[in-house]
């Protein structure tokens, strides 16, 4: 297996400022800034085009006494290995702190992998020379039906 630092090719320490960046739009700190700015507004409709695709959501009346969650969006630079912009991401998240134990949920489950298991994926791959890819998601989403209100 060919490492990052075997290669040669590390990944650069501070992200935000790289030379040459002086063409790259910088994060913005509000959604009427974004808005502005072409490659920030491109990356929301990439967003708000596949929150629709997926069926992430609909549009309903508002419960009576029930709390809304609201969301924000959150803006990143996608990098490659050698520091140069790959992509402007702009993300759709909710602000899950404001719900209430035992009032808006009563339990949680998050599916996600552990790192001993990922460890243990790498460490299989390397003793039995199995080529190993990385692979970036633009929206992952559970296909699970609910039956509870959200």
């Amino acid at each position: 297996m060919v490492t990052r630092h075997t290669a040669g090719t590390l990944q650069p320490r501070a992200l935000a400022t790289m030379p040459g960046d002086s063409q790259v739009s910088p994060v913005p700190s509000s959604v009427r800034e974004a808005l502005l700015d072409p490659h920030w507004r491109r990356a929301m409709e990439e967003e708000y085009t596949a929150l629709l695709a997926n069926q992430t959501w609909d549009l309903i009346p508002r419960p009576p006494g029930s709390n809304i969650v609201t969301g924000k969006w959150i803006w990143t630079h996608k990098r490659r290995a050698d520091g140069t912009l790959e992509r402007y991401k702009a993300r759709w998240v909710l602000r899950g702190f404001t719900q209430r134990p035992g009032v808006d949920y009563d339990e949680t489950f998050s599916q996600v992998v552990k790192p001993a298991t990922v460890r243990t994926v790498l460490s299989l791959a390397l003793t039995r020379g199995w080529p190993v890819h990385q692979l970036d998601v633009k929206n992952a989403f559970l296909h699970g039906i609910l039956t509870e209100t959200v």
